[in-house]
């Protein structure tokens, strides 16, 4: 088995892995073309060092049209922080059977890559992060015996379109507009300040990430003003757009102005505009120990729980410092 760095030029590679991993766990392709891209290339990630795919060599599968010079592949990991935070998450996908012997290997890598990103992040230690559907026995073994413990459940929902969906009547709900982005950005900092996982993002830092994306629909990007103010926000992706799936990445509403009916304006309204382009679903994710309520939102305007995935997490001690070493 050999393992290495990933390039742009390995996205058709990943997609043959996560592709493979998607359609064992979840019956069905998850991960778009874009979605990796935007993923080798978020800020504060270098896919060189931050990522890594495994192949099986020449002579050790067999064979196949994915195969290049490197081998099939069979296993991809990647670690994530944006922020530089305390916070970090490692996501690892196994072609089924093959592609299982490369989890420890890869979480080996990311263990020490998040010790030295913790390091030159000023760190002393951080949380490392990993997800696991419960049908994933093989890796959820391996996570717990490189010491990561359960802390929680995320779950993905999703509600069919018919193309009727229409936005409500008397709210103050319209497409975000260019000047609003720094308030846009701002309600969303306000708004999951009080969420257990809530790490801030400057403002610049944000927008360079929006800049960095594949291409971004500000159309289905929704503000939602209370006497003149932007009080919420609902910013959309388009990382499921070649699934026919609208995709709502943030909803956020101020505190203040909670229980009033702002998130299923929002959501509604983001719901009319995926029909009207032709999407036949709509999706997102949520945690659900958020504790502002958003599971019974979203229920409550016809999604459903399609999967959920478990949430597991471990210390990581920052590596030595480089003088400290010598």
């Amino acid at each position: 088995m050999k393992i290495r760095g990933c390039t742009l030029r390995d996205v058709p590679a990943i997609l043959v892995v996560t592709r493979a991993s998607d359609i064992a766990s979840l019956g069905e392709p998850d991960w778009s073309e874009a979605e990796v891209v935007e993923t080798l290339t978020a800020p504060n990630h270098d896919p060189a060092v931050d990522s890594w795919l495994a192949f099986v060599p020449d002579g050790d599968a067999d064979g196949g049209a994915d195969r290049g010079a490197d081998g099939d592949p069979i296993a991809w990991a990647y670690v994530d922080n944006p922020q530089r935070g305390v916070r970090d998450n490692v996501e690892v996908y196994a072609v089924p059977e093959r592609g299982t012997k490369a989890y420890g290997p890869l979480l080996d890598l990311a263990i020490a890559r998040v010790a030295d990103r913790a390091r030159d992040a000023g760190h002393p230690e951080v949380t490392l992060r990993a997800g696991a559907i419960a049908s994933e026995t093989v890796y959820l073994a391996v996570l717990q015996d490189k010491g990561f413990r359960f802390v929680k459940r995320h779950a993905r929902m999703n509600r069919a379109l018919t193309g009727a969906e229409r936005a409500p009547e008397g709210h103050a709900v319209r497409p975000v507009r260019d000047e609003d982005l720094p308030r846009f950005h701002e309600v969303l900092e306000l708004a999951f300040a009080d969420t257990p996982d809530y790490q801030p993002t400057p403002y610049e830092t944000w927008r360079e990430a929006v800049r960095r994306l594949p291409s971004v629909s500000f159309d289905e990007w929704f503000v939602y003003e209370d006497g003149g103010e932007i009080v919420g926000v609902l910013q959309s992706a388009d990382q499921a757009v070649e699934h026919g799936e609208g995709w709502v990445k943030n909803l956020a509403v101020l505190r203040t102005h909670r229980k009033r009916g702002i998130g299923g304006a929002l959501l509604r309204t983001a719901f009319a505009a995926y029909a009207a382009k032709g999407r036949t679903s709509a999706g997102l994710g949520v945690d659900l120990t958020n504790p502002t309520g958003a599971y019974q939102l979203y229920a409550d305007t016809g999604m459903t729980v399609t999967f959920a995935a478990d949430m597991y997490e471990r210390t990581v001690t920052a590596s030595p410092s480089s003088s400290a070493a010598t």
